[in-house]
């Protein structure tokens, strides 16, 4: 099969990432020789490491938003170097199967026990013959590097207030804190790899950099993911195709 080989809308691309709010974080190993009070095994500078961490979209430029925390591996990387790309995938607000299929489990259970065949030793559904797929939904990676977030750029309370909107625990590592030293970041996007679901129906590959920064925030937020409304077509395709399992 050959995917499609139009891109999704920049408005998807932004939603999805806007919506998702964690992410893995790759970045490679700084030089041990660099700090040796982290006691690390041998031989792991350079190589890539993965972390979650929190982001938020509070700009308009599509570049995350990330709290800058001193201590954190991901951060000691980038100060020493590194840069970074994080992996991002779209999990619906309600997930499990679609709508139509919970509506089958419903109907067929209670024929079942109109017919008097369903006990609590039975099961009151029929075999999922089309089971759900986390393959089938957008990821993915954006690719740069971390730059500071300046006083004279934007106010640092309005970040505040985003990012804790976003992740209300977030708020005891805000900038100043006595837990750990933090300041505000942005990953400055500078490449952007898309995987749209399954290759048959979706489109996967680079995608245009100017199209990812120039979509505005009304653009994104006026759209829907599969998802997001509950009776969503997991499956669906534009045109009937045959499969050739």
């Amino acid at each position: 099969m050959i995917s499609p080989t139009s891109p999704p809308s920049s408005s998807d691309r932004r939603r999805s990432s806007s919506s998702a709010a964690v992410s893995a974080v790759s970045s490679a190993e700084e030089d041990e020789r660099l700090d040796a009070s982290l006691a690390r095994p041998d031989g792991l500078a350079g190589l890539p490491i993965d972390m979650m961490d929190y982001y938020a979209d509070c700009e308009d430029a599509g570049n995350p938003t990330v709290l800058n925390i001193k201590i954190a591996t991901t951060f000691r990387n980038a100060a020493a170097g590194s840069n970074v790309s994080f992996s991002l995938r779209w999990t619906p607000l309600t997930p499990g199967p679609p709508h139509p299929r919970h509506l089958w489990d419903r109907l067929s259970g209670a024929v079942a026990s109109l017919l008097g065949s369903a006990s609590p030793a039975a099961p009151t559904t029929l075999p999922d013959t089309v089971p759900y797929s986390a393959a089938n939904l957008p990821r993915m990676s954006l690719i740069g590097h971390f730059e500071p977030i300046t006083p004279d750029e934007t106010s640092y309370a309005d970040l505040a207030s985003c990012f804790v909107n976003t992740h209300s625990d977030a708020k005891y590592w805000l900038p100043g804190n006595v837990i750990h030293q933090s300041s505000w970041a942005r990953l400055v996007v500078e490449q952007v790899y898309w995987v749209g679901g399954f290759g048959d129906r979706a489109y996967i590959g680079w995608l245009p950099i100017e199209d990812w920064r120039g979509v505005t925030r009304e653009e994104w937020e006026s759209i829907k993911l599969p998802g997001e409304e509950r009776d969503w077509k997991e499956w669906a395709l534009e045109e009937p195709k045959e499969w050739d399992l």
